[in-house]
């Protein structure tokens, strides 16, 4: 067949042998590169022909790597999503806000937010085949969505790593015969500190008047834990305010150091080698929780913390507090707006079933969620029996919960420093992973930016220890005597609900208003060979934009100045410090728009119908059958670097 030129004022297709088509002169990927990495249009200009095209020259860079197996993907996300946020802040919110009633919110605002979206991100990446930022050259206009998620990406993988730290710093010191944490004979306790504070006996006797060895009941109420102690006074070594921020702390900082170096071993190689390490990163910590259950359902007490974890309270569903915190918990635990599920997605084939795929996730991140209850509940209740109170004063959240109530338990455990050891290398795996993925995704989006011709060897190399030192750079702020307010100034504002709430309703709105969603919808379909179930179009469109604003004003409504342990307030510039983190990627978006619109040239409406209109890669154009309508194509640029390619060319 010969080949046909024809003007690209008609709209027409330059075409090409059929042997050609087959796979000889296209690229299955990344091979067509532009001065940003990605494919833009082009072609023949003005009412002349279309120039001849260069010789094929043979670009000395790879193509985008794929995952080895399609499993290497379950388990990276598996790993990602599923974190410390699964095993400290589900039960608590479960319990706090009515127990197994809390399914019910938690369920429905699934299905309606973080499926949809969670889906989405994936979809999109296997679908553009880029990171989190090139992803959205299907509506460059929007671009601002990838510097935005780069940012939170970042800030958390920043602040993130310093939990692994102090479990790895609680790892370490659980190799001794007594543990640290469990008695008042150390250098940094102080004359307030308690081994055992016998409430059960002050409750039948008389506060003040009865006395228990050396102290009355009143002086054992004011007493302190040694495992508060430990806490504050020798990890943390916690300073009067973030005005204060003291000296630094050399043994954490030491794990800090050792924690970086492990990530970047890690991942330096990408996805060949990160995919192979999750299978044991992302499955032992199961193994521990199945461990630790067992072992916690025969302890006293257990049974009773089951109960109080599921025990439901049906007068909390018409509570606001308990949609928002259902709400808040999906799009943290399903790692919603970060760029790294989209990278992730980005090295999978093109035609893999990435809808089975998000929905058995989702079912894995939700599921573990509620089984970690089990454990923590039935630890908590053996506490409250130990203790003789109430399991509402031991349960408690977040860094709480793993380094005050967790470390009391396995003091009351036979051979207690093995529980310990056991417990804080889960702690570490469940968090390694998910700072894998997290630096993954953030390198994935940063590299996408460089054209191909730039390629140099160990490039990757680079970028990841240039990541890596930065961060560690940051993180030395938090390690010092008022870091623990550095921390908290990041974990609120910098990749708090409101932000990632913000992400996640532009996305939908971009996909599924600027792209359209029955257009995503087709392209999907031709990635997976049928149509996902119409209710995620339908949530993309209006529901869960809806959803994530809801949730976003009312945290906007309530907002309260940020505070530690209730009674320490942020001075105002911490305050505003914070609003700066979370502004500077909330800002991304809209700053971008107005500049793109600024810059472009022609009236307000074609200046929107350039910069929406998508920007496709080589592969898109290998796996389009012939009947492919080619309006909805943009043309490639007929000056590939790789070789020669078909060129749809369409001007609308």
């Amino acid at each position: 067949m010969e080949k046909i030129e024809l003007n690209s004022e008609d709209c027409s297709v330059n075409m090409i042998h059929a042997e050609e088509k087959k796979g000889l002169l296209i690229s299955n990927g990344n091979g067509h590169s532009s001065a940003n990495g990605a494919v833009v249009s082009g072609g023949a200009t003005g009412g002349g022909y279309a120039p001849a095209a260069p010789p094929p020259v043979r670009a000395s860079y790879p193509e985008r790597e794929t995952w080895t197996r399609q499993m290497d993907f379950i388990m990276s996300c598996v790993g990602f999503a599923v974190g410390l946020g699964n095993v400290w802040r589900f039960p608590y919110l479960c319990y706090k806000n009515g127990g197994g009633v809390f399914l019910i919110p938690y369920i429905i605002i699934g299905l309606l937010g973080g499926i949809p979206i969670f889906f989405l991100e994936i979809a999109l990446g296997q679908f553009m085949k880029a990171g989190g930022i090139n992803v959205w050259n299907i509506a460059p206009l929007f671009k601002g969505l990838g510097y935005s998620s780069m940012v939170i990406v970042f800030f958390c993988n920043t602040y993130y790593i310093m939990v692994l730290a102090w479990g790895f710093y609680y790892f370490i010191k659980s190799f001794s015969a007594t543990l640290p944490w469990a008695t008042c004979k150390n250098p940094w306790n102080s004359v307030d500190c308690i081994e055992f504070f016998r409430h059960d006996e002050c409750h039948n006797g008389t506060i003040g008047n009865a006395t228990f060895g050396n102290m009355t009941c009143e002086e054992l109420a004011n007493g302190r834990s040694p495992i508060i102690e430990f806490w504050e006074n020798k990890v943390l070594n916690i300073s009067e305010g973030l005005e204060h921020p003291g000296v630094m702390n050399w043994e954490v900082t030491l794990c800090l150091l050792a924690t970086w170096v492990i990530v970047y071993f890690c991942v330096w190689k990408g996805v060949k080698s990160t995919g192979k390490i999750v299978y044991f990163t992302a499955t032992f910590p199961y193994v521990v929780l199945i461990i630790l259950l067992i072992r916690g359902v025969t302890l006293p007490g257990a049974y009773e913390g089951i109960l109080y974890y599921l025990r439901p309270d049906w007068s909390k569903l018409t509570s606001a507090q308990v949609w928002i915190d259902a709400g808040t918990q999906i799009f943290f635990s399903y790692a919603i707006g970060l760029g790294a599920l989209t990278a992730l997605g980005s090295y999978n084939r093109f035609n893999n079933d990435c809808y089975k795929d998000a929905l058995l996730l989702a079912l894995i991140n939700s599921g573990t969620s509620f089984f970690a209850g089990f454990v923590v509940f039935s630890i908590l209740g053996f506490m409250a029996a130990e203790q003789g109170v109430h399991i509402s004063q031991v349960a408690e959240s977040g860094p709480g919960l793993a380094f005050i109530a967790y470390p009391k338990a396995v003091t009351l455990m036979p051979v207690s420093p093995l529980w310990a050891a056991l417990f804080f290398f889960m702690l570490l795996l469940l968090g390694l992973d998910s700072q894998f993925v997290g630096v993954e995704g953030f390198i994935t989006g940063i590299l996408d930016l460089y054209p191909g011709k730039y390629y140099q060897r160990y490039r990757r190399e680079i970028a990841v220890a240039v990541c890596c030192t930065l961060c560690f750079i940051i993180d030395l702020s938090m390690v010092t005597q008022g870091g623990m307010y550095v921390f908290q100034l990041f974990d609120y504002y910098s990749a708090s609900g409101m932000t990632l709430l913000w992400q996640a309703f532009w996305e939908c709105v971009v996909v599924a208003w600027v792209y359209g969603a029955d257009r995503f919808m087709d392209d999907i379909a031709r990635m997976i060979g049928y149509q996902p179930f119409p209710w995620i179009k339908w949530c993309w469109s209006v529901i869960t934009p809806l959803v994530c604003m809801g949730i976003f004003f009312f945290h906007l409504v309530n907002y309260k100045p940020l505070t530690y342990n209730t009674t320490y307030v942020y001075p105002w510039w911490g305050e505003a410090a914070g609003w700066v983190l979370a502004l500077s990627s909330m800002l991304c978006i809209p700053t971008t728009v107005v500049y793109k619109l600024f810059r472009a040239k022609g009236t307000f409406r074609e200046r929107w119908d350039h910069l929406s209109k998508p920007v496709w890669g080589g592969h898109h154009l290998e796996y389009m059958s012939e009947d492919t309508d080619i309006k909805s194509l943009a043309s490639l640029t007929p000056n590939s670097e790789d070789n020669k390619v078909i060129i749809f060319e369409s001007v609308i």
